[in-house]
């Protein structure tokens, strides 16, 4: 009996974006029950990579280019992704931290991602999406908000781009904000820390963009003092996402919302599940952190409300989420592959693979 499959995976990362990984997983099925009905659905959490998902749900989506900087302010042209009157920006694709050398924890900022938001909102833009993470910067979107159009003052009057000038900020003229657009901001989030704290941007993230102990106790006093000056709520969900560019974007009056949640919706997550006889899902690490907003958790519980078996390819996949998520098959490239090296090298291989085994269990 012919089965209808459903590939829903999210990238990667650092190895395959998603689509490329939901197309090898389907290859290895193909080749293993050629017969089945393949769907294949590449999803994203609101991180890097959400662009590349969003345009290969949507084909008449248009690309626009727009001259930027990047996260420590070098020259560069980004892109955002326009459908009707909808546009969608990616903090990864502005000012991410891939590809940045050296990293710079104290000074990188988001003053790229308010000039791209600011041309989209210059074009027409009635609504737009933001998604959040893969950030080089803990500047707590100061400096998109700069480029939108407020003015942080520090003492003197001058406060440095980044999180470094944070501890310095002294007021917040906002009334040359730009306005948000009729449709509103929705700003997707793939964590729900808070601003600052044990668990906020700085103590999170800070160390994944380079800072040392000393650096990640001087970006956490600075989004403090931002939050004292700015006065919106620091302990909102997601508020500490890309080094707390959630909070300056709810501070403008962006809308938080968990990614994974709002993408299954966009590209009608939902109700591919329900017709499927079997999700298949995936990511670069399985652990706890998946069940916790990201994509992963977010198909597995769309499954198991509706009845549907599912399954689990993660280039990793930590001890005890078996347990975690019983019933579900799990399968992790760097155990087929030999080595976490193998899988890294060829992961069209290893991802193949894992469908044609995957169908065959």
């Amino acid at each position: 009996m012919s089965l209808r499959v459903l590939f829903a995976p999210d990238k990667f990362k650092g190895s395959l974006p998603a689509p490329q990984a939901a197309a090898a997983l389907a290859a290895g099925w193909r080749s293993a029950r050629p017969d089945d009905e393949l769907v294949l659905l590449p999803m994203a959490d609101g991180g890097d990579g959400t662009l590349e998902v969003l345009a290969a749900d949507q084909p008449d989506a248009e690309w626009v280019s727009v001259p930027t900087v990047d996260a420590v302010g070098t020259a560069r042209t980004a892109r955002y992704l326009r459908t009707g009157d909808t546009a969608a920006v990616e903090l990864a694709e502005i000012c991410g931290i891939a590809g940045l050398d050296p990293l710079d924890p104290m000074g990188a900022h988001t003053i790229g991602l308010g000039i791209v938001l600011a041309a989209a909102l210059l074009a027409g833009a009635g609504r737009v999406v933001v998604a959040l993470g893969g950030s080089a910067s803990t500047d707590g979107g100061a400096g998109a908000l700069s480029a939108l159009g407020a003015q942080l003052v520090g003492a003197g009057g001058l406060l440095p781009v980044g999180g470094v000038g944070l501890p310095g900020l002294v007021a917040v003229h906002p009334d040359r904000l730009v306005p948000l657009p009729p449709g509103g901001v929705q700003v997707l989030v793939d964590v729900r820390a808070p601003l600052f704290g044990p668990s906020g941007a700085a103590a999170a993230f800070g160390p994944q963009k380079g800072a040392d102990p000393a650096q990640v106790a001087e970006l956490d006093r600075g989004l403090r003092r931002l939050a004292a000056v700015l006065g919106s709520d620091p302990e909102q969900p997601g508020c500490g996402a890309a080094g707390g560019t959630g909070y300056g974007l709810a501070y403008w009056g962006g809308e938080l919302v968990p990614g994974a949640a709002a993408i299954a919706e966009l590209v009608g997550l939902p109700a591919a599940v329900r017709r499927a006889d079997l999700v298949v899902t995936g990511e670069g690490r399985f652990d706890a952190g998946s069940l916790t907003g990201k994509t992963c958790g977010q198909v597995l519980q769309l499954a198991a409300a509706a009845g549907v078996p599912a399954r689990v390819v993660a280039g990793s996949v930590a001890g005890g989420m078996a347990a975690a998520v019983p019933g579900v098959g799990l399968t992790g490239l760097t155990e087929l592959a030999g080595s976490e090296r193998a899988a890294l090298a060829d992961p069209v291989r290893w991802l193949t693979e894992a469908g044609r085994r995957a169908a065959l269990a």
